[in-house]
């Protein structure tokens, strides 16, 4: 299950066709295949082998992608890192990943001018900056100049090769390396061209950020299969909603964030994505309201995966979106889920419980923690740390995460019932609902909403208006906070701990 030979495969059998589309630059397979060829060839010519650990602190650009392809073919394990690392983060994962060489844009070399000694790992002259020319630095045109565009050495690759290493934490607690395989990216080609209905004549667009999982969900099979992949800088619903009509796009991966955005957009118009074949939501929940509308005005688009980075999956296909909207689907084939209560037994169809589960795609472990890696997977199943239950019929039903449900006079809070009220007010665009501390509950919710317009509700309206709906009364929340947008991460995730730091930090401040 070689991937390096998936790009070589194109430029030869189909070499005109579009495969890459970044800003005013198309490139057919076989001038993509070029390029990766010269970054492949320069890597191993600066000393880089098979198995060496490559750090990337990138945008969405076309080095990003020359950098996951010549990893693929030279077994060099590429580690992208979030751009919205901060110094500490940023060196604390560079040591952690054992990196070799570092890729960066430009606005990060005063960061890495600052932190080179802590990383004795990575020579002088590996450090490479793709668009910005600084003493201290390559650049990454000198690197490639006068590399060869021919195939690198074949470097003996096998199924159980990392392939690369995806982080889901580093700036706070501890970081944890996700290392996927060469055969576990490989299996992403296969499952998800088959799950999103994908051909070689498809046309897939990503504007969410390239660094995290959710971004292979379309790369691989896009790579598999030969197709067409647009890519966008950063997202912008506006520009999303013109690339689709002009390029009849067919393919789509979106945070919610990004859909309620998407929806919300003045030039919105149905008849705009009328190419699209799937409208595919990752990362989080998307709340029912927003289901229930993307569905009326997109039928038969519309999927939803839920997962983490660590292996296991379950999607909900558009062929069930209507009759199983509130849930997120089923596993996919060759998986198995169980629910399982605090003593790890299986509970009945209908009850709440941590959703565990294995198959092909889970993680070979976390990068040097073997003590984490057994921890998250237990006799072969790995644990999500996620609650939910299935129905009669086998569908998954996210109850919500673990770590965020609220305990409120001894009774279980789950957030994302409340937020499934909030976002029905038509005042607002976005709910995200936490705890606080409370003396008499212990804790108590939380709702902060981004309103559709500046001032389109006050606080305690919505408080009321949340309270007056909700289905028992330890769901009704104590206060209403008013954010202009959401913290998020790089993936376009909310960051519920942000929001209980912003609100504390008002709290105080008011006393």
């Amino acid at each position: 299950m070689n991937i390096g030979t998936l790009l070589p495969r194109h430029a030869r059998y189909r070499p005109d066709h579009p495969a890459v589309v970044f800003e005013d630059q198309r490139l057919t397979f076989r001038r993509f295949n070029a390029r990766v060829n010269r970054l492949a060839n320069a890597l191993l010519g600066a000393g880089l082998a098979k198995g060496d650990k490559l750090a990337t602190v990138l945008p969405n650009c076309l080095e990003l992608l020359d950098v996951y392809w010549a990893a693929a073919k030279t077994g060099i394990v590429v580690v992208p890192m979030s751009p919205l690392l901060q110094e500490a983060g940023l060196t604390t994962l560079l040591r952690n990943s054992d990196a070799v060489m570092v890729i960066a844009a430009g606005t990060f070399a005063d960061t890495l001018d600052r932190i080179r000694d802590a990383l004795p790992a990575i020579g002088a002259d590996r450090f490479i900056l793709t668009d910005a020319r600084r003493p201290g630095f390559r650049t990454y045109t000198e690197l490639t100049a006068g590399a060869s565009e021919a195939e690198p050495p074949e470097a003996g690759l096998t199924d159980d090769d990392p392939y690369n290493i995806i982080y889901s934490s580093g700036t706070t607690g501890e970081p944890k390396g996700i290392v996927h395989t060469h055969y576990v990216r490989a299996g992403y080609c296969a499952h998800f061209a088959s799950a999103w209905r994908m051909t070689p004549e498809s046309v897939v667009l990503h504007a969410g950020a390239l660094v995290f999982n959710g971004a292979f969900l379309d790369l691989m099979p896009w790579m598999f299969l030969g197709c067409t992949y647009i890519l966008h800088p950063a997202f912008d619903p506006g520009r999303v909603l013109a690339e689709v009509e002009r390029s009849r796009v067919t393919h789509m991966v979106m945070v919610p964030s990004q859909v309620v955005a998407l929806l919300a957009h003045p030039a919105f118009a149905p008849e705009r994505l009328a190419s699209l074949e799937m409208l595919q939501s990752v990362g989080a929940p998307l709340h029912l309201e927003h289901k229930r509308k993307l569905n009326e005005l997109l039928p038969g688009r519309f999927y939803e995966l839920y997962g983490l980075t660590e292996g296991f999956m379950t999607v909900l296909d558009r062929a069930d979106a209507v009759r199983k909207a509130g849930s997120v689907g089923v596993p996919l084939p060759f998986y198995e889920m169980r629910v399982l209560d605090e003593a790890g037994r299986d509970v009945p169809p209908g009850t709440v419980g941590e959703i565990c589960g294995r198959g092909p795609l889970m993680m070979s472990g976390y990068y040097k923690r073997p003590d984490l890696t057994a921890k998250a997977i237990v006799d072969g199943w790995l644990h999500s740390g996620d609650l939910g239950y299935v129905d009669e019929d086998g569908f998954l039903f996210l109850v919500d995460r673990k770590k965020d449900m609220i305990i409120s006079g001894g009774v279980n809070v789950y957030p994302r019932d409340i937020e499934e009220v909030a976002v029905q007010h038509p005042a607002v665009r976005e709910a995200a609902v936490f705890g606080v501390a409370d003396p008499r509950w212990g804790e108590t919710p939380v709702a902060a909403v981004v309103l559709t317009a500046p001032g389109a509700a006050a606080p305690a309206e919505l408080a009321e208006w949340i309270n007056a709906r909700v289905g028992a009364k330890y769901q009704r929340v104590s206060d209403v906070l008013l954010c202009d947008d959401f913290p998020r991460n790089v993936a376009g995730k909310t960051l519920k701990r942000v929001l209980q730091e912003q609100y504390a930090a008002r709290r105080a401040g008011a006393r």
